[in-house]
């Protein structure tokens, strides 16, 4: 009896160690162990990894705009020190989100609806070793494909650790309502996503819609805005599964309160901060973000006319479920709703 006691206590002590080293900050391994094991040490061409240029290179210190992200970071890290009580431990499945690009020294976690495309597009020309030239000559679909880009969640803990500690970390953000929107808009009322709409929206008529026709029960192709937002605050909903990664919360698909983000970017300030990054990066001059010139894209009038037929009930409880997104990432309470 006391041998199986003292077994299952060496077994429990093994396990609790396994998790504790997903805090890369508390491994225990020496900077010198982590490059013998892989031999991945970043050689920019300065000399200097994108974390170093950030944090060390005087002409970004005495820049305006090294002073918001100073700010952004500051106030994440304060909202974060508020608001999460306990740090939970890191899984691989938390870590699918971040995009690794080794040549560079650099970790991005994307959010769908927020450039996350053309930041793939970007990473492909970074890290293709002269495959691709520009970013625009990747095709949409060719940007999602998973064997493009390795996740973080691919490596093994030790350069899980590493790379968490010496990589930029950044990641882009958006107004959540605007975004949320962007997602219903594309994923709902465009007519070639099919798939989504079988997925999704069959099951969200067949809950929330009263009377519906047996076409729209096995299409799915007509999902309401109204119906969206019933269907995601329904319990039943993500008692059943985790959200798509469409209208997922930014701080449950990349852990901002965990990982240390050195960077934060907004959609709104796409250009300039993109830009930004890829100076941190020493990109090659004839690398650009890509410009976006959409003129349908969601805004916040757009945005607004959606909400008008959401009552303030359902109003204040979609508010609820995206507060963390708005206290995080510094955005106000949307002026068109009335939750007041």
């Amino acid at each position: 009896m006391r041998k199986c006691r003292v077994h299952r206590m060496v077994l429990a002590a093994g396990l609790g160690s396994l998790l504790l080293v997903f805090f890369y900050f508390q491994s225990s391994l020496n900077p010198a162990a982590e490059d013998r094991i892989l031999k991945t040490i970043w050689h920019g061409k300065s000399g200097r990894s994108p974390l170093q240029a950030l944090y060390n290179n005087e002409e970004f210190e005495q820049s305006s705009l090294q002073a918001i992200h100073q700010r952004r970071r500051e106030l994440l890290s304060s909202m974060c020190n508020r608001y999460t009580r306990k740090r939970r431990l890191l899984t691989p499945d938390d870590l699918r989100h971040l995009v690794v690009d080794d040549v560079h020294g650099l970790l991005y976690c994307y959010v769908p609806k927020v450039a996350c495309t053309n930041w793939k597009r970007v990473l492909m020309v970074l890290t293709g070793q002269g495959k691709y030239q520009d970013p625009l000559e990747i095709p949409a679909n060719e940007a999602h494909v998973s064997s493009n880009l390795r996740t973080l969640s691919e490596y093994s803990i030790p350069e899980i650790n590493y790379r968490l500690r010496n990589y930029l970390k950044f990641i882009f953000v958006r107004e959540p309502f605007e975004r949320l929107v962007s997602a219903y808009r594309n994923k709902f009322t465009r007519s070639y996503n099919t798939a989504f709409h079988k997925r999704y929206g069959t099951k969200i008529i067949r809950r929330h819609r009263q009377d519906p026709s047996d076409e729209a029960l096995e299409q799915g192709h007509d999902v309401r805005f109204e119906e969206f937002v019933y269907y995601l605050l329904d319990p039943q909903t993500q008692h059943e599964e985790p959200f798509n990664e469409h209208w997922e919360r930014v701080h449950s698909l990349c852990h901002p309160c965990i990982i240390h983000y050195d960077v934060v970017g907004k959609y709104e300030t796409l250009a300039r901060d993109a830009s930004y990054i890829l100076r941190l990066v020493g990109a090659d001059a004839g690398i650009k973000f890509p410009s976006s010139s959409k003129t349908t894209r969601t805004n916040d009038d757009m945005t607004a006319k959606f909400f008008q037929n959401i009552s303030p009930f359902y109003q204040r409880r979609l508010f609820n479920l995206y507060k963390m997104d708005y206290l995080l990432f510094n955005y106000t309470v949307p002026s068109y709703l009335r939750i007041r």
